[in-house]
Order: structure tokens, then sequence, then C-alpha cells
């Protein structure tokens, strides 16, 4: 059974970073796609970016472009989102997800399995 968690969310300042992890078990994660996805109260929820297996990257949300950025430690079957520059609206339940296919995943639709999310406030 495949499983992601997510962990290292919190309360950060504006401007300030954080780094989420997403471990994987039951798949290999170099060989799936992995995306983040984040839900403010209230919203829907939006796609940010994800990286393929063939390690492609595909920014969904032209607003994290500069400030945010995944990456995988194959070793340690864990994904990560760090992200810089952090402002009061990124505040949100941020998730990992998974896309066992080999294309890009183009939407949340597209993904078969979701992390339980950690909470990000941004405030200060």
């Amino acid at each position: 059974q495949l499983q992601l968690v997510e962990s290292g969310g919190g309360l950060v300042h504006p401007g300030g970073s954080l780094r989420l992890s997403c471990a994987a078990s039951g798949v290999d994660l170099e060989h799936v796609a992995i995306g983040w996805f984040r839900q403010a109260p209230g919203k829907e929820r939006e796609g940010l970016l994800c990286i393929s297996s063939g390690e492609d990257i595909t920014y969904y949300l032209d607003s994290v472009k500069g400030r945010f950025t995944i990456s995988r430690d194959n070793a340690k079957n864990t994904a990560y989102l760090q992200m810089n520059s952090l402002k009061p609206e990124d505040t949100a339940v941020y998730f990992c997800a998974a896309y066992l296919g080999y294309t890009t995943p183009h939407s949340e639709y597209d993904y078969d399995y979701w992390g339980q999310g950690t909470q990000v406030t941004v405030s200060s």
C-alpha cells in the first residue's frame, strides 16, 4: 500500500523559509511523479508544482515560481518542497501527491495517492 506522509509545516514569519518533506512507503519514489498542492481556508485546493519520474519540473502556479522548488532524495524515498520568501497568502495546508504514470500530470485529478497534509502558517 502506497503511503505519503508530509512533515515540516509550522509557523514562519513573512519572508522566511520552510522545507516540507513527503516521505513515501510502498513505492520507489524515483518511479513516480510527485506534486505539491495546498488548500487555504475557504478556498479550493490548488496545484503548486510537480516533478516527473524523468525529473522534469512543472509549475502549476506562477506565483510560486522563483520562490518554491521541488526535489527528491531517492535514497531516502522522500520528496521536498523548499519554500522561500514566504508570504501570509501562502498560509494553507500543504499536500503531496503521487502519480503512477510516466507522463507529467496536468491536474490534481491525475494523481493517484495523497498525503494527509501539513499546516503552514505565515504570520508576524
